[in-house]
């Protein structure tokens, strides 16, 4: 049977494959897109959206524990773990049918099955049916990422967990760890804890969150612990021992090995990219570390190659592959494409309180050789928060004392993932303090704690 011949082919269905399959589309390319198990990938299946439905049921939980600071009364409160896992699947099913929606609509020809290259320009699909072979003068990489798992503590499903089994938990945890506190294992834990688990979270690295500012990691260690956790910084798990419905980890800490009994381990110490089986090496792309090199535009150095989102590395979040994925479709159909800035791009970790952050720490501004002004602002000075019930938070700017220039800026407490992109609009645009302090910001808003945080950098603060 004779090549299917496309514009442009893309590996891979997630975040970043599909929007550059929509785009690449919508500016006239006649597309093709190869996707072995779900449209939308990971994100929308095994991880951003099925998580924050379980986030939602959780923090719902949690203020209904609250009833009585609003003057509710809620009484024999309890939870249905089946029905909560059940709501979460059936949000990932709407949206990734929304995807498939999304390639009829755009005329994008989809291609359900294992994609390899076999040489410059070609794509073979083992399908159920058969092989397809398909070709184009642009193929993007999309293969996305999947858990890293270390030796001695890899998961089984039962007793150890990555994520996608602690979004499906057979049962619920009555004591868990939590290897790593990143994104995931963090989410995990709030998650879990505030159904009732007993939660421990080790953390390798000296802090928490370690991607955070310092001192929001701090500030987030003090609120888990208040909620119950144990949090174990500059520790490592040695071992699990694995019995009968328990574990025993052998935690390394503080110059000690000690015993840790669990019934349930969630495994969350980073990914690896999806790299093996496609024919990368044998077409001369360049692997560092599972994740294959590119240049500013994504550009493999192999020509017509192009990788995007987590396989091509940090930060591994998704409106970054999709950010990507437009950039690199709109390279491909000719257009004038603008390279991503990571330091525009913003973190969110959907735990309790929620952590948000973009552009430089304050420590990595001054190891950049910048004078800051660091600007803060608690929850409790603004009048919506405590309306709210949401005293508990900060905001916190870095800028260039010489040049005014918004270095970062770092937050944690309620909606702060929602808060944070107006101090990602203001990093794309290069705005100042000045231009900042001049924007009215609306009252009753958290927003107001924005601008606040900004006065206070330069000694303006008005409400505290």
């Amino acid at each position: 049977m004779a090549a299917k011949s496309f514009d442009l082919i893309v590996i891979g269905a997630g975040p970043g494959g599909y929007v550059a399959a929509i785009r690449g589309a919508q500016l006239g390319l006649n597309v093709a897109i190869v996707e072995r198990e779900h449209m939308g990938g990971i994100c929308l299946n095994w991880g951003c959206i099925p998580t924050k439905a379980l986030l939602r049921s959780s923090e719902v939980f949690h203020l209904m524990h609250r009833a009585k600071e609003f003057g509710l009364k809620a009484d024999n409160l309890g939870y249905d773990l089946d029905a909560v896992v059940k709501r979460s699947r059936g949000v990932a099913a709407q949206l990734s049918g929304g995807i498939s929606h999304l390639m009829k609509k755009n005329k994008i020809t989809v291609v359900m099955g294992a994609a390899t290259l076999p040489a410059k320009g070609k794509v073979s699909v083992k399908t159920d049916k058969g092989t397809e072979e398909l070709t184009a003068k642009a193929i993007v990489l999309a293969t996305g990422a999947r858990a890293r798992e270390l030796p001695g503590l890899e998961a089984d499903g039962d007793l150890v967990w990555t994520y996608k089994h602690a979004l499906v938990p057979p049962r619920m945890p009555k004591k868990l760890l939590v290897i790593g506190s990143g994104a995931i294992g963090i989410e995990f834990a709030s998650f879990y804890n505030t159904l009732g688990a007993e939660t421990t979270v080790v953390e390798v690295l000296d802090r928490i969150l370690p991607v955070e500012d310092a001192e929001i990691s701090a500030f987030a260690r003090k609120a888990f612990q208040k909620q119950g956790m144990t949090i174990m910084e500059g520790a490592m798990v040695k071992q699990l021992d694995r019995g009968k419905g328990k574990v025993t980890a052998h935690v390394e800490h503080g110059g000690k090995t000690g015993k840790i009994d669990v019934d349930t381990v969630i495994s969350a110490v980073g990914i690896v990219g999806n790299v093996e089986g496609l024919g990368l090496e044998a077409l001369g792309v360049k692997i560092d570390r599972t994740h294959v090199v590119t240049d500013a535009f994504c550009r493999t150095g192999v020509e017509g190659l192009y990788a995007i989102g987590d396989l091509a590395g940090a930060p591994w979040l998704a409106h970054k592959a999709s950010h990507e994925g437009v950039m690199v479709a709109e390279l491909i159909a000719g257009k004038k494409a603008h390279p991503i800035k990571p330091n525009t791009i913003a973190g969110c970790t959907y735990c309790h309180p929620q952590v948000a952050s973009v552009g430089l720490t304050e420590a990595r501004a001054k190891e950049a050789g910048y004078e800051v002004r660091v600007g803060r602002f608690p929850f409790i000075g603004n009048g919506k928060a405590i309306a709210l019930g949401e005293a508990e938070g900060l905001v916190k700017t870095v800028f260039d004392a010489k040049t005014g220039e918004l270095l970062g800026a770092h937050m944690i407490g309620a909606e702060v993932t929602e808060l944070i992109q107006g101090y990602v609009v203001g990093r794309t645009l290069e705005t100042t303090e000045g231009e900042l302090m001049e924007t009215v910001f609306p009252h009753p808003t958290l927003s107001e704690m924005m601008h606040e945080a900004v006065l206070d950098a330069y000694g303006r603060a008005l409400h505290i």
